[in-house]
């Protein structure tokens, strides 16, 4: 045997490391052990990123990690770090840029070489075993690319050098685009608009992603605007998924991305982060137009998250596998049979429901998926509609029971704050806009747990498992946190929630903003040295750090009058104004902080006891409408330094409520009913 004990990665917490931490490979986690032996031995970093739920990571360590031979190739020509690139979205995002700059593409497993001081020289992704069309063996690129680096070094410096400057083109003062505009958000909506896929729902073709940010842009734009389409499209994209194979019909939630075009197969792997961006989403849309199918879908996914993917003290997992057994969505399908024997009487009508054949849809398995309604699939099996209700419940049910005794997909335990951030924030939404008691329960532990485990002196840390936090936080862990302490504001009405988004929002100004360059970077000032100093400014799978750190400047900035927070938003917003009307879709969340700064919040201020009955039906009303840019405030009277609650008096002792734009107020009201008259205007711009 190569190897008898663990590698570097050993005391690691991320379980994508402790994946890899007996591979025979000396992997070394990034630190200043590796890098240090680099360049002590002028040695080339290989460089490996990948994460826990990612196929092609696991295919590419049993071909090629844990084949002896391979790595003792691996050893011999390099210094070989492992990354867990959601521990380390920066170092993911510095080196993503050269891979996709490198090779017009990108993905995971991300496999780059860099020089002996961090340079990135060459990059691919997955790479098989043996030689394909187009794609050479892995041992055969280490040993070119190590002999390119001994006999090409000139070659390797200027490139190299190249993707220096590309890192210093990105990293230069930010240069204003314009200022956002009505006409801006427009031209956006028409973007988005001119992508959305009719018959399918959702945008353009295979592979088809949520893309929930760009939908929630477009019932944002209908509440704004009056654009009946675009409250169609996404009320339809929103059902399309939720009857689709990428939603677990059985146990809830969504799964990463389907694969075709209709949404039917599903890349099996669930991730937190897409789940809460839906949830909030699916929130949106019951409040828009109260649908009980979306309604159903939201309920399903926050029980699926609070049953499979909340750990013992209160905080969010990332993520689970598509694999099971070394099967991709093994643990997800059915078999015709399986069904017909496990659901007796019920099976006709349960198979027609969910589009179950005997050939199936997956490798001769079937994913369960909304074929027909109720009623059509009750009239295909001479049963009332009523009996085809009932008979899903059940199977529902039943089949949960069945699959919880298969093998289970492997759970990634880490808890990110920045994803919890999300998961925290839709979760609250949810319990405000349903009254869900044990969701407002579930929202506050989450809550408590970040403000416990995870944030230092105001600053958020990114990782915590096992009772270990570690690694500073990024810029998107500080927006997410500081967004969800806001959301724990608006629904419980606890001043220490906001309190604490204030601070989270003053450390992001403090830690993050650069003035010289008028730009929020991904790492603090204080981050360790890397090859350029990252900053995302598009909306990809997750909202970049800066959309979300001016979400939360620019609603603490209404609540404090903080001129300076609006300012550094004002700021970013000139910088990206052309890229986000021009490209509406890679700007999802922007556009919210856009239409915000454009149109203004709508501002409520709740005044008088916070226990009173009146009190508690005035917040009722709020959370009944669609408001997309509320900015909420409540205290007693004369009580509160918040500028939205200045000089904000009660009617006779009554709990009073105010609706305004920019500090300018409608009459105070005590009347729930008048309150909710006011908000609907308020809340649009036609």
């Amino acid at each position: 045997m190569l190897h008898s004990m663990a590698n570097h990665l050993a005391g690691e917490t991320s379980p994508y490391l402790l994946q890899h931490a007996h591979n025979p490979v000396e992997w070394y986690p990034w630190g200043s052990e590796a890098l240090e032996r680099a360049l002590a031995e002028d040695k080339p970093i290989l460089l490996s990123i990948g994460y826990a739920a990612c196929h092609w990571c696991h295919v590419m360590e049993r071909e090629s990690f844990e084949n002896e031979e391979t790595a003792r190739l691996m050893n011999e020509l390099f210094i070989n770090i492992k990354v867990d690139r959601e521990e380390r979205p920066d170092l993911d995002a510095i080196y993503m840029a050269a891979t996709q700059a490198m090779t017009g593409h990108g993905g995971w497993p991300m496999t780059v070489v860099l020089t002996p001081d961090g340079a990135p020289f060459f990059a691919g992704t997955y790479f098989p075993p043996d030689s394909r069309p187009g794609a050479p063996a892995f041992t055969r690129v280490l040993k070119a690319v190590r002999q390119s680096f001994d006999e090409r070094r000139g070659e390797v410096d200027r490139t190299a050098e190249s993707l220096r400057e590309m890192y210093r083109k990105t990293a230069a003062a930010t240069q204003g685009t314009g200022t956002a505009t009505a006409t801006s958000l427009e031209r956006a909506y028409r973007g988005i608009a001119a992508r959305y896929d009719m018959r399918h729902g959702g945008f353009e073709g295979a592979p088809k992603f949520p893309q929930s940010m760009a939908i929630d842009f477009l019932l944002r734009y209908w509440r704004r605007r009056g654009v009946a389409y675009a409250l169609e499209m996404a009320l339809a994209s929103f059902r399309a998924m939720a009857r689709g194979g990428i939603y677990d019909q059985i146990g809830g939630g969504f799964a990463r991305y389907a694969v075709d075009a209709q949404w039917l197969v599903p890349h099996f792997e669930k991730m937190l982060y897409d789940n809460a961006l839906l949830i909030e989403l699916g929130v949106h849309l019951v409040q828009a137009t109260g649908d009980d199918e979306v309604r159903r879908v939201v309920e399903e996914t926050i029980t699926w998250v609070a049953r499979e993917m909340t750990s013992s003290g209160g905080g969010f997992f990332s993520s689970l596998d598509a694999d099971s057994e070394g099967e991709e969505g093994k643990f997800y399908v059915w078999s015709e049979r399986e069904l017909s024997e496990l659901l007796g009487d019920d099976a006709a009508m349960v198979k027609s429901y969910y589009g179950v054949s005997q050939a199936g849809n997956f490798e001769g398995h079937n994913i369960l998926h909304v074929l027909a309604n109720p009623a059509i699939a009750g009239l295909r099996t001479g049963r009332a509609e009523r009996e085809v209700i009932d008979a899903i419940a059940r199977a529902k049910l039943s089949l949960y029971d069945v699959r919880a005794r298969r093998v289970w997909p492997a759970r990634d335990e880490k808890i990110l704050a920045s994803w919890n951030g999300l998961m925290v924030r839709a979760v609250a939404e949810a319990a405000r806009v349903f009254a869900r008691d044990d969701w407002r329960d579930m929202a506050v532990r989450a809550g408590e747990f970040l403000f416990r485990e995870m944030v230092r002196d105001a600053r958020v840390m990114r990782t915590h498992r096992d009772g270990v936090t570690k690694l500073a936080g990024y810029l998107e862990d500080h927006g997410a946190v500081g967004l969800a302490a806001l959301a724990l504001y608006d629904l419980t009405l606890d001043a220490v929630w906001l309190t604490r988004a204030r601070q989270i929002a003053q450390s992001t100004e403090a830690w993050f903003w650069e003035m010289e360059t008028g730009a929020f970077y991904d790492t603090a000032s204080d981050h360790e040295r890397l090859v350029t100093r990252p900053r995302e400014l598009t909306d990809n799978a997750v909202p970049s750090g800066t959309s979300l750190a001016c979400d939360l400047l620019q609603r603490v900035s209404i609540l404090t009058g903080d001129d300076g927070m609006r300012a550094k938003v004002a700021r970013v917003l000139e910088s990206v104004a052309e890229p986000l009307a021009r490209h509406g879709p890679a700007f999802g969340w922007m556009l919210g902080v856009a239409d915000m700064a454009v149109h203004g919040a709508t501002e409520v201020a709740l005044v008088g006891d916070a226990e009173s009955a009146e009190m508690r039906a005035l917040h009722g009303e709020v959370a009944r409408h669609y408001l997309p840019a509320l900015v909420l405030a409540a205290g007693q009277e004369g009580a509160s330094d918040l500028t939205l609650l200045a000089n904000r008096a009660t009617i006779g002792g009554v709990a009073t409520a105010y609706v305004c734009r920019g500090y300018t107020c409608d009459a105070p009201v005590t009347d729930a009913t008048a309150l909710g008259a006011q908000l609907e205007t308020a809340a649009s711009t036609t």
